[in-house]
């Protein structure tokens, strides 16, 4: 079941909210959000949600989201998160199983979290099990097995996926083949993120509208896009 504590804790000392910080990381996170509300579909699960910042802008943009996070050894509760005043959280000790019953989710989003759970296709199988019959499910930030800021981050000694034990790395084949192996069709698949999108710094904040763009551009740019940062992918509960 997803770790999202994992994944904060690797940020190490750039500090725990490195991503709420980033100018051009938000944006990321508001295109996503976007892309969710436009398909109109209700409830929404947040797969291991982390600082809850996807199920907020998803909320602002009326949609029915509701919130889940992997925490080791606690039992299921709910909590308030600490970024998000007055959003609440449902939490769960259990690496695999979800609390939530059959069909319940229109769609399900996985942003930063299937890389790191200890079970990807047990994980799968248990989202496929909470989505109705044609539910969505969105991938966003799966690790890229080719992604040269990851070698970079790597040589220089910095956190890179594949770091952790439970860490996965994937690349477009690899990544059909575990969603159709567990249910899903698989309906849209692709290479994102080239350029670094965590970044603090004030000035990457006033230029991050550009950033973005040229970001989106060179996403898009064939063989440049083959060691971009992330795989995304969108597909079906069969």
């Amino acid at each position: 079941m997803p770790d999202p504590a994992s994944t904060v804790t690797a940020e190490g000392s750039r500090g725990l909210d490195v991503n709420l910080r980033s100018g051009v990381q938000m944006i990321e996170y508001e295109a996503i959000a976007d892309r969710i509300a436009s398909e109109r579909r209700s409830p929404v699960l947040d797969w291991g949600c982390g600082w809850g910042q996807v199920s907020s802008l998803l909320r602002e943009r009326g949609v029915d989201v509701e919130a889940f996070d992997y925490r080791a050894g606690e039992p299921v509760h709910e909590v308030e998160l600490e970024h998000f005043s007055g959003f609440r959280v449902q939490v769960s000790g259990e690496p695999v199983a979800l609390p939530y019953p059959d069909n319940h989710f229109a769609a399900a989003l996985s942003c930063g979290v299937l890389e790191h759970v200890q079970d990807p296709g047990g994980s799968l199988d248990e989202l496929h099990r909470i989505l109705r019959p044609g539910g969505r499910l969105y991938i966003y930030k799966l690790p890229n097995r080719l992604s040269y800021l990851e070698a970079i981050a790597k040589r220089m000694g910095l956190y890179y996926h594949g770091a952790l034990p439970e860490d996965q790395l994937y690349d477009l084949a690899s990544t059909r083949k575990i969603l159709t192996h567990h249910g899903f069709r698989v309906d849209e698949l692709r290479r994102a993120n080239v350029l670094p999108l965590t970044i603090p710094h004030p000035l990457a904040t006033r230029y991050a509208d550009q950033i973005w763009r040229i970001n989106v551009a060179l996403g898009r740019t064939p063989v440049l896009n083959r060691i971009a940062t992330n795989v995304e992918a969108v597909a079906t509960a069969l």
